[in-house]
Formats: C-alpha cells, structure tokens, sequence
C-alpha cells in the first residue's frame, strides 16, 4: 500500500518532484565537480613534488646552513698547466651541491627514529668541466721604434717599442649534475621519480662499480646511447641505462653508485640528504619533529613545506577550488537543501484535505508522515541521479579539455636545507612546470554524492512530515465544498 500511493503521488506531482530534484541536482554536481578539481589539483601537485623527491619519500634531511667560513667563496678554481701554444686545456671541478655534507651514519640515526620506516643517503654533486686553449700573441715592433730622435735614443732605455697582437683564450663550460645513489636501496629518493626506458638499473652488486644512467633528456643532448662512456674528472663511467622522468625535471643528469660519486667529490662517506618514508602518512609533522630534536643540525623539509612554496597557476586554481570553490558549493548544496524542504512543506499545505482525508479514514500521523517523507527522500534520490550525471559531465570535460596549469618552486623553500637538500630541488628552483589537468572522480565522491541525496530528502520531508503531523481530520472537512 505504500510503495501503491507513493508511486501514484509521484506521478501525479511530476513537475512538483522535478522541480525540488533539481535543485538537489544542481547542488550535488557543484560538489562533485569541485571535489574532481580539487583532487585532480592535488594530485598536479604531487607530480611537481615527486619529480623533486622521489616516489614514496615523505621528508629529507639535510645539514642545517652554516654560515661560510673565512676566506672561503664557494666559488670553483681552475688550474691549467703550462703547455704549448694552442694545445687544448681541460680541467673537471666536482662540487658538492650546497657544499653542505652530513655524516653516511646520520642514515642509520634517522632510520633509528620513531615512525620512520624507512631511509637511505645520496649524494648531489654539480660537475663543472672546462675545455679550451691559451694562444700567445705576437709582438709588432712599431715602425718608428729603431729610429734615434733627436738629443737621445730611440725608445724608452734603448728598449724596442711596439705592441702585442692576437692571442687571447677561447674556453667551453660544461655543467651538469651527478647523483650518488645507494644501489642496495633504489626503491626510495629521486630516481624513483624516473624510469628506465632503455638498459637497466643499478645491481645491488655493483656499489663501487663504474657504471651510470643517464637521464633521457642529457642522453639526447650529448648523443649518449647504451654502452657508451662519460668521463667525470678523467673517469670512464659505462652508461648501463637510460631514465626517463615520470613528471617534472629528473633529479640529477647522471647517477652512478655512491661510493663512486664520494670518491669524485673527494668526501669519503658523507651525504647530501636522506630521503626517508615515514611508517604513517598521518604522523609526518610528530617524526619530523622528533628527528629535528634528536639529530642536531639538521633540517627536516616535508613534501607539505615544498607544497607551500609551489607557485603560479596551479597554486592560484588549487587555492580557489580549496576555498572559494569548496564554500560556494556548500553555500548552494545549503539552498538546495532548504529551497527542497520548504517547497516540500509547501506541496504538503496544498493537500490539507488529501491528508485530512487519510487521516479521518484511519490513517495515524506517523504514517503521514512516512509518506511525505518517502516521496521526499525518492525525489532526493532522483535528484541525486541527476547531479551525479551532471557532476560527471563536467568533471568529464574538464579532463577533455585538459587546460594546462603552470607550477614553479621558490627557490629560497625550506631555507638553507631546501637550497641543496635534494638535485631535483635546485634544479627545478626558478623553473617552470606545465602540467595538464584532470577532475578524476572517485568512489569516495559517488557515495558522498548519495549521501547528500540521501540527507536532501531526509530534509525536506522532515519539514513537510512535520507540517503533515499537524493536520488534523476537521481540517479536511472544512474544505470540502
């Protein structure tokens, strides 16, 4: 009987239904669609993060900035020998990036610390290599120069005069980046962010071999194929593979092992960073706060404060779909919700004798009730069909249309740790991602969109169950004519 009088109800009050399941629709398609935006913002972000980090890092570490000491630079010095005029000269400097180094054990004393699953040490170098030659000039005895004036010599203490000519120096810089990288951990840091197209990766056997990958891009540009070698500080190194990064710059133009890398800089077992994966994505701030206090001199940079310094048009969309997009949706989702009750309670004042009616043929205010609020939670469900069909059209054509937002990293993020904590952070500082957006819609999203449909219903027949439980049967028999 009831599923009977519900279904003619609703049929008869077609229009009435369409119209309060619309405003629910329009509502909950505001949300999903916001909700897609903002998810597909999020996971922008997390490629322009993974491609400084590394795929599953959560923080790293790095040595605290320490002011330079005296009559230290920073700057490189080259030396050239003496050689013949116009031989070529070359000289390799390897530096550690940010000339700040921690301790190879600093690894085992965070991976000793509380909600760390995880850690593992790398090496940034910056190879500077300078290729050239010196040609001497050639003195020109001036015309005049051997000719005596008049009262005294020619020349300045009998001296020819004339000047030097040609010669001069003609000289090629070449930089680019090496990473040391623990081969017996490659699951974890900034070659995670890559993946090996062509060749293979390191063996675990291989940490101290003379071996390296090379990134698909620097590979290109210096025409490296597998099997070929590079020479860092008069060092053949085979390339074994070649990387291709999954989103972003890579980390490094070459890795090579990191005893290897520790040997061309000259610092036997010192890192740049630790890369660490926290045992719970929830207690990143507690472990980074117990690794700061416990390890000295250090900075501990999360992927939430390399969130904070990502600028342009990203940020901008992200910072809009978060606030203003998140607030005008709920904002509407609240007037769909009260627009549906009161109309609800309104349709339930025209049929005062419909109701009177039932009631004086037996039918208790409870089933009244029961009634007008299952034709209200059917038309919420019907309105929840449609904002889900809306909501997915437009997080469908966002995807389609894919515009292209615009991510860079503050070149100053996290203070002295953030400018050499990782080869990918200062590489990518003052560089300019594009990255293409996508709404995906989760099943997360679906089943908050029923809800909401659910509790749109629940609402607008609560206000007209309430008005229905009021009725009583003398006010059907006044109005019958």
């Amino acid at each position: 009987m009831f599923f009977t009088y519900l279904r003619r109800e609703l049929r008869r009050r077609r229009k009435a239904a369409l119209v309060v399941a619309s405003g629910l629709a329009l509502g909950i398609a505001l949300v999903i669609v916001v909700n897609s935006v903002s998810s597909g913002m999020n996971q922008a972000q997390d490629k322009v993060l993974q491609s400084l980090y590394g795929l599953g890092t959560d923080m790293t570490v790095t040595k605290a900035a320490a002011a330079p000491k005296s009559g230290e630079t920073g700057r490189p010095r080259f030396e050239f020998g003496a050689k013949d005029d116009g031989e070529e000269q070359s000289s390799d400097r390897v530096m550690v990036q940010g000339f700040q180094t921690l301790a190879s054990s600093t690894v085992t004393k965070v991976a000793g610390q509380k909600g760390v699953a995880d850690s593992v040490g790398g090496l940034s170098l910056q190879v500077m290599k300078v290729n050239g030659q010196f040609k001497r000039g050639q003195f020109k005895q001036d015309q005049s120069g051997g000719a005596t004036r008049q009262g005294g010599s020619g020349g300045s203490g009998g001296q020819p005069q004339g000047r030097v000519e040609g010669g001069g120096a003609s000289f090629d810089v070449n930089s680019y980046s090496v990473y040391g990288t623990d081969v017996a951990k490659q699951g974890l840091g900034p070659l995670t962010s890559s993946k090996v197209t062509k060749g293979r990766t390191f063996k675990t056997s291989e940490t101290d071999a003379k071996v390296a990958v090379a990134d698909a891009s620097y590979a290109k540009e210096k025409k490296l194929a597998l099997g070929d070698s590079v020479k860092i500080k008069g060092v053949k190194y085979k390339v074994i593979g070649i990387a291709t990064p999954d989103s972003g710059d890579a980390a490094a133009n070459l890795y090579v092992p990191l005893k290897q890398a520790q040997t061309l800089a000259d610092a036997k077992s010192k890192i740049t960073t630790v890369y660490v994966k926290a045992t719970d994505s929830q207690q990143i701030s507690a472990v980074k706060a117990t690794i700061q206090k416990n390890i000295s001199g250090t900075t501990v940079t999360t992927s939430a404060d390399l969130a904070d310094t990502v600028s342009g048009s990203l940020s901008t969309a992200s910072n809009l779909a978060s606030n203003v997009g998140k607030w005008l949706s709920i904002a509407v989702l609240v007037a769909a919700f009260l627009v549906a009750g009161l109309l609800t309670s309104s349709a339930v004042s025209r049929r005062v004798r419909e109701f009177g009616t039932l009631k004086a043929l037996g039918w208790k205010s409870g089933r009244v009730t029961r009634q007008v609020i299952g034709e209200a939670v059917v038309n919420g469900l019907v309105g929840g069909a449609l904002g889900i069909a809306v909501g997915l059209a437009g997080a469908y054509a966002v995807t389609a249309i894919s515009p292209t937002l615009t991510a860079q990293l503050g070149s100053g993020a996290g203070g002295g740790g953030m400018g050499m904590g990782g080869p990918g952070v200062r590489q990518s500082a003052g560089k300019t991602l594009d990255i293409a957006l996508s709404a995906p819609v989760s099943a997360t999203t679906i089943t908050l969109a029923v809800g909401l449909a659910v509790a749109g219903g629940l609402i607008a027949g609560a206000f007209g169950g309430w008005r229905a439980s009021r009725l009583r049967p003398a006010d059907a028999l006044r109005r019958v004519e």
